[in-house]
């Protein structure tokens, strides 16, 4: 999808983090702004220094676990601008650090609600919108956690992996419609975001004693992104009609990784005889 001035872009968990950058890299294109988090006080503080930097935008405070509240979102941006074109499903935590067996219902549903259930409120939503202009774009933001295992935060992967598999087949959808349609799925590394804060301050997670911040976390490492640089990947994607884009140091190696495992146990599935099962499987 080309991005050009005057277009208008929804972003979900847009007061901060990744979301907050697109915003800004989509101002500095000229693209008109709906800017929605559950925050309500850092959604007053982004709109406030977006507007100061000369974006055009309009603020809706939003819980994307709730299909009604993310409904209202798609009314809100209607009746803000007459249109959308770009639906940003950004909104995110993160969930404790411990293996799955060891991970409770609450953080389960927690995970779902906001990071699956959020994405597919915003397609539900805005879908039949961008169905009726005949143009637009998803980009649903997932992490590299979908693209290979993640041990001790199995149910953020696993919502990442189902992000990743619900855009892919969306894109492929919406290209049945109209080639003008699609979607894009953002698969970043590491990333210099408050996403560990926004997490605790909603009680997803606590932040370990004497610990400010889960950056310090990331604090040194090489590779790790700026949310503005992973937003312009994201961007780029976009206008390039490319359906994954995966910005950070080594997330390519382990993409690459899984892939090659998954295709090694398929090939080896398939040279079994006929009604026997290679040892291990099911």
């Amino acid at each position: 999808m080309r991005i050009d001035k005057g277009q208008v872009a929804v972003i979900t968990g847009g007061a901060s983090g990744i979301g907050y950058g697109l915003a800004e890299a989509l101002a500095a294109r000229g693209v008109r702004l709906v800017v929605a988090d559950i925050r309500e006080d850092g959604l007053a503080e982004a709109q406030e220094s977006l507007r100061a930097a000369g974006a055009e935008v309009t603020a809706a405070a939003t819980d994307v676990s709730d299909a009604a509240s993310v409904r209202r979102l798609a009314d809100h941006a209607v009746a803000a601008y007459g249109r959308v074109d770009l639906v940003c499903n950004n909104a995110g935590v993160v969930c404790p650090a411990a293996p799955m067996w060891e991970q409770d219902d609450r953080t389960w549903e927690r995970m779902i609600g906001v990071k699956l259930r959020g994405v597919v409120h915003g397609v539900r939503a805005f879908a039949p919108l961008l169905i009726a202009q005949g143009t637009g774009h998803f980009l649903n933001t997932a992490s590299a956690g979908g693209l290979a295992p993640l041990p001790g935060r199995t149910p953020y992967a696993g919502t990442m992996h189902a992000v990743v598999g619900l855009t892919e087949t969306l894109d492929a959808e919406l290209k049945q419609v109209s080639q003008a349609l699609g979607a894009t799925v953002l698969c970043p590394g590491l990333v210099d975001t408050p996403l560990g804060e926004n997490s605790a301050a909603l009680g997803a997670i606590r932040l370990p004693p004497g610990a400010d911040s889960m950056r310090s976390a990331a604090a040194g490492r090489d590779g790790i992104l700026t949310r503005r640089e992973v937003a312009e990947a994201a961007l780029a994607a976009v206008a390039a009609g490319r359906v994954h884009t995966a910005p950070g140091a080594g997330v390519a190696r382990r993409a690459r990784t899984r892939v090659e495992g998954l295709l090694a146990d398929i090939a080896a599935g398939e040279g079994a005889p006929p009604g026997v099962h290679p040892a291990g499987s099911a």
